[in-house]
């Protein structure tokens, strides 16, 4: 059974949440999930990297607003690039599911339940990891 870490930063709870609901039902049972929180999406690589051997996939989890500073573009930068690189380093799939937003209304917008029909980051974070994980290299 393949195992799966969810981290989740929980800077804006109630997005998190939903995030984090939706990863949960997108993933079968053929997966074993754990999940850790960390308060902020700067935090999540580390936590990544701490973990990287004990588990096959990765599920990143939060939401960043811009507010009127270059902080957003900064700890987006920082956090996908670190994202980017532990998973090419240590060939394992990490499906980013961090909602980037102007605005509240925005993330609330990239966070819908999962009977809605717009889309939810955390659901589609899932479908990544499942899709590398089950869809290795076939034969021609």
């Amino acid at each position: 059974m393949k195992k799966i870490l969810i981290v989740s930063a929980n800077y804006y709870k109630d997005i998190s949440k939903k995030l984090l609901l939706s990863s949960k039902i997108k993933l079968d049972k053929n997966f074993k999930v754990n999940i850790i929180n960390v308060p902020g999406i700067y935090e999540i690589p580390i936590a990544i990297r701490k973990n990287i051997k004990k588990f096959d996939g990765f599920i990143a989890l939060g939401c960043v607003i811009k507010g009127q500073t270059p902080h957003f573009d900064l700890i987006c930068n920082a956090t996908f690039n670190s994202i980017l690189n532990l998973s090419i380093n240590f060939n394992k799939p990490i499906g980013n599911g961090i909602i980037t937003a102007y605005n509240m209304k925005q993330a609330l917008q990239r966070c819908k339940s999962t009977t809605s029909k717009k889309p939810n980051k955390g659901s589609e974070a899932a479908n990544a990891v499942m899709s590398i994980l089950y869809n290795g290299p076939k034969k021609i």
